[in-house]
């Protein structure tokens, strides 16, 4: 995907695609989950850009910004800028900052790059946002599955993928064949920042899962 060009999914439209069913766009987790995955999804957008990092020497896992020129994305630069006006912030702050708007942004924008059709109302319901494409929506999860399959660690940005469905809890429910000894080889692979960012989510995911007991 060149810079500017948003009409194929990235990391985050992924991760979006393969917690939702692929053809009537329904969750497999509760919102709130979805969200603090997404947030997740779109700081790892950034590192692996190299637009942003941990320290991961402080102490708390701070997160802030290694780089200042513009995404081509309002998402991302939104995202982005924030960290650059506010550096002092961890990782698990941010995580609950963005969750707070991240799945209305991430749908909006998946639906203007014609990914996702606009929520429909039916029947006085409102139906969820569905996939343009089935085939598309359906190929992230499909990639994460055939890995576990084949027992061989995917490219990195699916590494990525899988880390943060993991750490929704929602590979557990969506992979076919769910692997914890594969998962934590494949999150094994990448760059301790990332690992850390992992975890927080996954963190953060657990105290969302307590906090509505």
């Amino acid at each position: 995907m060149t810079e500017g060009d948003h009409s194929s999914p990235s990391l985050t439209d992924d991760l979006f695609f393969v917690m939702h069913d692929n053809v009537t766009g329904r969750t497999r987790l509760h919102p709130r989950l979805a969200s603090l995955g997404l947030a997740g999804a779109v700081i790892s957008e950034l590192m692996l850009a190299e637009r942003a990092t941990l320290d991961l020497a402080s102490g708390q896992d701070r997160l802030y910004a290694t780089a200042r020129d513009a995404t081509g994305d309002p998402l991302t630069q939104s995202v982005l800028d924030h960290l650059i006006a506010e550096p002092q912030h961890s990782v698990a702050t941010w995580l609950h900052f963005f969750a707070r708007t991240i799945y209305a942004d991430v749908t909006g924008r998946m639906i203007a790059a014609k990914l996702l059709k606009p929520p429909a109302r039916h029947l006085l319901k409102q139906q969820p946002a569905a996939p343009v494409n089935t085939n598309t929506a359906a190929w992230p999860l499909a990639r994460l599955n055939l890995a576990v399959e084949r027992r061989k660690p995917p490219v990195i940005r699916d590494c990525v993928l899988f880390g943060l469905f993991v750490a929704t809890g929602g590979a557990q429910r969506a992979i076919r064949e769910h692997d914890p000894a594969f998962a934590t080889a494949a999150i094994a692979v990448l760059s301790a920042p990332l690992q850390r960012l992992i975890v927080q989510t996954q963190v953060a995911v657990g105290e969302a899962v307590i906090s509505r007991r």
